[in-house]
């Protein structure tokens, strides 16, 4: 079966590289490219992280950066990992929205930026902040969604209130045209997740970063029955599987490990759909870089 990750991290900084190692992985491009041969990754989103250099009164666009390589056409990751240009919320101001939404479009015409992301709560700005109402319609007009973080933050810097998946309710409203994704399924507010995404046919979820380290997938699944018993009874109850994407929020988690994860929760009959063919509908400009790569 094909996998595409539709989550993951790509930057060379010495945290990611250490929380790699702790995941049993190694965080270099060729440690990547072994770790995704191995477990079927055939195409991976990687979300933008980290300022480029350049005019600071722009907003720039935030871009994976494993290999050293910065310019605007390829950011030094392979083909076969596309990614989401990372919005610094805070760097937003009336003066310089429209040269900053002429920056990030000039990135998303590239074939491998395939969607924007948004940082609430590591930002201590809610989604609906007026600011960004012009990102998401330039979101719309490229064709790519916006990814959003929701749910738990890493380390203690985060406000969390930014970052609850009720707040992506308004914007999925008031925004029929763009396409929303709840990454991390909004963890730990799987409810509230689930009825944005009940409620409003624009929204996606996304089912990275559930789990961290080195896991044993059997360990796993015993140990938090009752926390992933709780997650199926809601992705039931949503009862779109078309609705979920797989990521792993690599290099949190061991890919090989939390890939049993989910095809543990996920029905059998629907894996094509959650691993594979969800992403290319949502990122729709992934279906020409995965042509590419299998006429390699």
């Amino acid at each position: 079966m094909k996998i595409i990750d539709a989550h993951i991290h790509y930057a060379g900084w010495d945290g990611f590289n250490e929380t790699a190692a702790e995941s049993g992985q190694v965080n270099t491009v060729e440690g990547v490219a072994d770790n995704f041969r191995k477990n079927g990754v055939v195409m991976a989103v990687a979300m933008g992280a980290g300022r480029d250099g350049g005019d600071p009164a722009v907003c720039r666009p935030m871009t994976p950066n494993l290999a050293g390589n910065t310019t605007p056409e390829h950011y030094g990751q392979p083909d076969y990992i596309a990614y989401c240009a990372g919005v610094d919320s805070g760097a937003i101001t009336p003066e310089n929205t429209t040269r900053s939404l002429e920056e990030f479009e000039r990135y998303l015409q590239t074939p491998q930026c395939v969607g924007l992301k948004f940082y609430p709560g590591y930002h201590h700005l809610y989604l609906s902040d007026p600011r960004h109402y012009p990102f998401f319609e330039l979101a719309a007009a490229c064709d790519v969604p916006v990814v959003i973080h929701t749910g738990d933050t890493a380390g203690t810097r985060g406000h969390v209130k930014y970052a609850h998946p009720l707040t992506v309710d308004e914007v999925a409203v008031d925004f029929p045209k763009t396409r929303f994704v709840l990454a991390h399924y909004g963890n730990p507010w799987i409810v509230d997740a689930t009825e944005v995404a009940a409620k409003n046919e624009n929204v996606s979820i996304d089912l990275s970063g559930l789990a961290a380290g080195t896991i044993d997938a059997a360990v796993f699944l015993k140990q938090f029955r009752g926390y992933l018993e709780h997650m199926r009874v809601w992705m039931d109850y949503l009862g779109d599987w078309s609705r979920f994407l797989y990521g792993s929020d690599y290099p949190l988690v061991n890919i090989g490990e939390y890939i049993k994860v989910i095809r543990a929760i996920v029905p059998e009959e629907h894996h094509e759909a959650v691993f594979c063919n969800n992403a290319l509908r949502v990122f729709p400009k992934l279906k020409l870089l995965l042509k590419a790569e299998e006429e390699k």
